[in-house]
This record gives structure tokens, C-alpha cells and sequence, in this order.
């Protein structure tokens, strides 16, 4: 009985440590499991992570800024000072920083339209953006010399011809 006592605090205090840490670590769901289950997920507090994408469109004090984590993509409704910690947005010469954005999803927002969107309401920086250096391959470098010496070719035999034309009018 005395062992039992001693040992009860220490699981106690173990069992509040992993109900505490399991609470805390949000649950990641995916933008396609959002907009396939719309009804499920409507009002509710969830939480996505993406690359953002394009760029941000600022309405007054906040902003849309789109998602995309490779499954589907999604607007995001935050405060301006929340889309102003992003600092990159994925386009062809930039792959956007990755954010997770926890929020209330809707499925039919009244404020927006009737838009599927969630309205942020934490955003982490969870992996910087960088500009992409695309260099151009060898083989389409050849492909488009080759290409440029048949113009110039067709070019050529197109003109001579139609010299000829027209010294025999």
C-alpha cells in the first residue's frame, strides 16, 4: 500500500505530461481532406500547412494569401501583420515559404461570398522560401540551335526563291 502511494504522484504527473504534450501538438490535415469532407471540417478550428503560393492581396488590414500542400490549395484570411511575415510566395522563380496556419474553416463563408476559405488565426514560418536559379538544360540548348539553323535555312531558300520570281515577272 505504501508503494502504491509513493508511486501514485509520479504517474500522475506523467500521465498530465502526455495528455498535456498530445494536446498540444496539432493534428495536420490535408487541404483535400478539407474540401472532400467540407461539411465534417465547416466551423471548425483547424490546421493546414503549405508553400504560399502567388501572391498576397491585401484588403485593408488583412489579406489573402493562398496555400498550396501538393494535395490541393486553399485562401487563407489573416491579418496583415500575420502576411507580413511571409517573405516568399511560389511562383516559377520563387518556391514559397512554408507556413502552418491554424484557423477556422468554412465551407461557405457569409463574410467572403459563400468562399471556401479559413481565417487564420496563428501562422508559423515552419521552412524559409528562396528564389530558384532554373538553368537551362544542354539538350533543349541543342534542340533550339538546330531549330535556328532550319529557320535560317527555310529562310534563305524562301528568299532566294522569291528573287527569282520576281526577276522572271
Amino acid at each position: 500500500m505504501c508503494k502504491t502511494l509513493k508511486t501514485l504522484p509520479f504517474v500522475l504527473v506523467l500521465s498530465a505530461c502526455l495528455i498535456t504534450s498530445a494536446a498540444a501538438k496539432e493534428e495536420v490535415i490535408t487541404i483535400n481532406d478539407l474540401v472532400n469532407d467540407t461539411l465534417g471540417y465547416n466551423g471548425q478550428t483547424v490546421t493546414v500547412e503549405g508553400e504560399a503560393i502567388g501572391e498576397a492581396l491585401e484588403r485593408g488590414e488583412y489579406s489573402w494569401v493562398n496555400i498550396s500542400d501538393g494535395t490541393n490549395a486553399i485562401g487563407i484570411w489573416m491579418t496583415k501583420a500575420d502576411e507580413d511575415t511571409i517573405k516568399y510566395y511560389g511562383d516559377f522563380k520563387n518556391l514559397g515559404d512554408t507556413v502552418k496556419v491554424t484557423g477556422v474553416f468554412s465551407r461557405d463563408c457569409s463574410e467572403h461570398g459563400g468562399d471556401v476559405d479559413i481565417h487564420c488565426s496563428s501562422l508559423t514560418i515552419v521552412k524559409s522560401g528562396h528564389s530558384v536559379i532554373s538553368a537551362v538544360s544542354q539538350k533543349k540548348l541543342i534542340v533550339a540551335a538546330v531549330l535556328a539553323f532550319f529557320a535560317a535555312l527555310l529562310a534563305f531558300f524562301y528568299r532566294r526563291e522569291s528573287k527569282k520570281r520576281k526577276s522572271s515577272d
